[in-house]
């Protein structure tokens, strides 16, 4: 009987952890809409992707009483389906999202198999020769734009000539901010020299702050001033050999000055959260369409770069304006950058 007992009490309480994964549910319970989130590895806390994925639902709570679940990944993420699945089986959930481009093929098979929810992937990767389910909306940034703008800065601001990248998983999406940086490194000045560096092969490479601060210290000991780092929260360990360092970092996704307040010379800004609210309203309003893939770039500025008081002194009014003539070209199609992909 006491067994019985505790499989029928885990049974319960599966989003609570019996399933290995880390829930919450916002204490609002008056909202028609329950929008169900899935974490990237890493989690809450990487101060990047993550943290502004759920922001985004923290907005969409705070102005449309929404409530909303989220589900953290354990060890390399290696639950992604698993989780996806509870979400999608909950009947209080109506529409789950996947923050980041790991999700996309587990999504994409899951929402086809539960068309009544509605289905988010950000950093959505398309699979080849395979239709986007009519209930899933892939969400994607200008990440490359944005990084040509991230390399144009360094370019204009490096004393040594050189500088580094360093990305998380080494994958089609971190491969374009890798090529958006060098090819904005070189419209500056080919002859300036671009180290590259990846955490690693799989997922867990968004979640190893030291080996981050490894790559970032010997790319540095090489001569490099500057670093543009697309880590997730390995990033913070760049942010870290900057500090040690005493030199210049590039950062992703958020604006992470305040993580090093005099060494972060920009953040190449991904407005996740403002996208995930936008498309919560989408929900809402019953404009939300599925089956395709929906770019938030420069012209609206979800894909930006920071300029502020904080890092205006860094950057200098000079090399803003020559970026923001850049940005406009960008934007207006007068520079176009192909999407294909360096080597390492």
């Amino acid at each position: 009987m006491r067994y019985l007992l505790a499989a029928f009490l885990c049974s319960l309480l599966v989003f609570a952890g019996c399933s290995g994964a880390n829930t919450k549910k916002t204490e609002n319970h008056t909202s028609a809409l329950h929008v169900g989130l899935v974490f990237d590895v890493g989690g809450r806390g990487d101060k990047s992707f993550n943290d502004s994925a759920y922001n985004g639902l923290e907005l969409a709570k705070k102005q449309h009483s929404i409530e909303y679940t989220y589900i953290e990944p354990q060890g390399e993420g290696a639950d992604r389906e698993s989780a996806l699945r509870q979400m999608a089986s909950d009947p209080d959930v109506d529409v789950i999202i996947g923050a980041g481009l790991l999700f996309s093929d587990d999504i994409t098979r899951i929402a086809a198999e539960f068309p009544d929810k509605k289905f988010v992937c950000i950093d959505y990767i398309p699979q080849p020769n395979v239709a986007i389910p009519a209930n899933l909306q892939g969400i994607v940034f200008e990440e490359q734009k944005g990084s040509y703008l991230a390399g144009a800065l360094a370019g204009l601001v490096t004393k040594t000539k050189t500088v580094g990248f360093i990305g998380g998983m080494e994958s089609s999406v971190i491969k374009k901010f890798e090529t958006g940086f060098i090819k904005g490194v070189h419209s500056i000045n080919p002859s300036i020299n671009v180290i590259s560096g990846y955490i690693g092969m799989t997922g867990s490479a968004f979640a190893n702050p030291a080996k981050g601060r490894e790559l970032a210290l010997g790319q540095y000991g090489r001569g490099a001033d500057i670093i543009y780092q697309a880590a997730g929260a390995s990033g913070l360990g760049v942010i870290e050999a900057a500090r040690e360092r005493k030199a210049l970092v590039i950062c992703t996704d958020r604006d992470q000055e305040p993580d090093a307040p005099g060494y972060v010379l920009s953040s190449m800004t991904k407005a996740v959260d403002r996208a995930v609210l936008k498309t919560v309203e989408s929900v809402l309003d019953g404009s939300f369409k599925g089956g395709n893939v929906a770019v938030f770039g420069l012209a609206d500025r979800y894909t930006d770069y920071v300029y502020n008081d904080k890092n205006s002194s860094l950057i200098g009014s000079e090399n803003h304006d020559k970026l923001e003539k850049i940005r406009r070209k960008l934007i207006a199609g007068e520079l176009v950058l192909d999407e294909g992909v360096t080597g390492r």
